[in-house]
C-alpha cells in the first residue's frame, strides 16, 4: 500500500508541477477540468451509491463548467466564492451536528446538488488563484497540508478528545489544535524570513495588507474549514458505506479523498485574495 500510494504521488507530481509552471492556461484548464469531472462523479456516486447515472451527470456538470470558467465569456468568479462559503456555513457544517438526510429522499437529491455548486465554487477557487500565480495557489494548499499533517502527529501523541467519534474516530481536539498551531508558527517563519521569494504567498499578502491579528485570525478560519471539509466528507462515505470516494488514485483514494478539506478553503481564500 506505502509502494501504491508513493507511485501515485510522484506521477501526480510529474503531471501537475509541470502544467502548474509550465505557463500554459490551455494544459492547465484541460487538467482542471478533469479533475473537476472526477469530483463531480465521486459526488454523484457518495449521494446515489446504487444509481449508475453518475458518468451523464459528470459529464454534464463538467461541461458546464469549462464553459463557464474556460469559454470565451467566462464570468467572475467571486459569486460562486461567496455561494460555496454560505453553503459551508449555512448547510454543510450545520449538517456534522444534525446529520444527513436518507439517501432515498428529496432531501437527499438537493444536498447533492448544493455539494456540486460547492464544488464549482472550489475549482473556480483553483482557476482564479492559479491566475494570480501558481505560487500563490500552492500557498493556500500547503496551509491545509500542514495542518493535516501536523494533526496527525499531534492527534498521535496527545490526543484524548475525540472531536467527530461517530463520523471521523480517529480525529481529536488535540490533533485538529495541533495543527492549526504548526501552520500559525510556519506562517510566522514564512512572513518573518520567506524573503522575496515567498514574497507571493498567501500568508505574506495577508499579513502586509491587514497586520498580524487579522492574519492568525484568517488562518484560524482556514484551519477549521479544512476540518470541517474534511469530516464533511467522511460523513458522507460513511453514509454511503464506502472507504474512499473512489479508487481513480490507488493507494489514495478518490479525488475528493485528496481535496475535501480544500473545497471549503480555497473559495475562502480566493475571496479574501479578491478583496485585499
Amino acid at each position: 500500500m506505502l509502494k501504491t500510494r508513493i507511485i501515485t504521488a510522484l506521477v501526480l507530481l510529474a503531471v501537475l508541477l509541470p502544467v502548474l509552471y509550465s505557463n500554459n492556461f490551455t494544459a492547465f484548464a484541460v487538467v482542471a477540468t478533469v479533475f473537476f469531472g472526477a469530483a463531480i462523479w465521486e459526488c454523484f456516486r457518495l449521494f446515489n451509491p446504487t444509481s449508475s447515472k453518475a458518468p451523464v451527470v459528470a459529464a454534464f456538470w463538467t461541461a458546464a463548467f469549462a464553459w463557464a470558467f474556460f469559454g470565451p465569456n467566462a464570468g467572475n468568479p467571486v459569486f460562486w466564492f461567496a455561494i460555496s462559503l454560505l453553503l459551508w456555513a449555512l448547510r454543510f457544517a450545520p449538517s456534522l451536528k444534525i446529520g444527513l438526510p436518507p439517501l432515498d429522499s428529496t432531501a437527499n437529491t438537493l444536498l447533492s446538488v448544493v455539494y456540486a455548486v460547492s464544488l464549482v465554487g472550489c475549482f473556480a477557487a483553483i482557476v482564479a488563484l492559479y491566475a494570480y500565480s501558481p505560487l500563490y495557489l500552492l500557498s493556500v494548499m500547503a496551509i491545509v497540508w500542514a495542518a493535516d499533517i501536523f494533526a496527525y502527529f499531534s492527534g498521535k501523541a496527545f490526543g484524548k478528545r475525540k472531536l467527530a467519534p461517530s463520523i471521523s474516530p480517529g480525529k481529536s481536539w488535540e490533533g485538529a489544535i495541533g495543527g492549526g498551531i504548526a501552520v500559525l508558527v510556519i506562517a510566522t517563519l514564512v512572513i518573518a524570513f520567506g524573503g522575496q521569494a515567498l514574497a507571493n504567498t498567501f500568508p505574506v499578502r495577508v499579513q502586509a495588507s491587514l497586520g498580524w491579528a487579522a492574519t492568525y485570525a484568517i488562518l484560524v478560519l482556514i484551519v477549521a474549514a479544512s476540518v470541517v471539509g474534511d469530516l464533511f466528507e467522511s460523513q458522507l462515505k460513511r453514509r454511503a458505506g464506502m472507504k474512499d470516494s473512489s479508487n481513480l488514485l490507488p493507494g489514495h483514494g478518490g479525488v475528493l479523498d485528496r481535496i475535501d478539506a480544500l473545497v471549503p478553503v480555497l473559495p475562502l481564500a480566493a475571496l479574501i485574495g479578491a478583496w485585499l
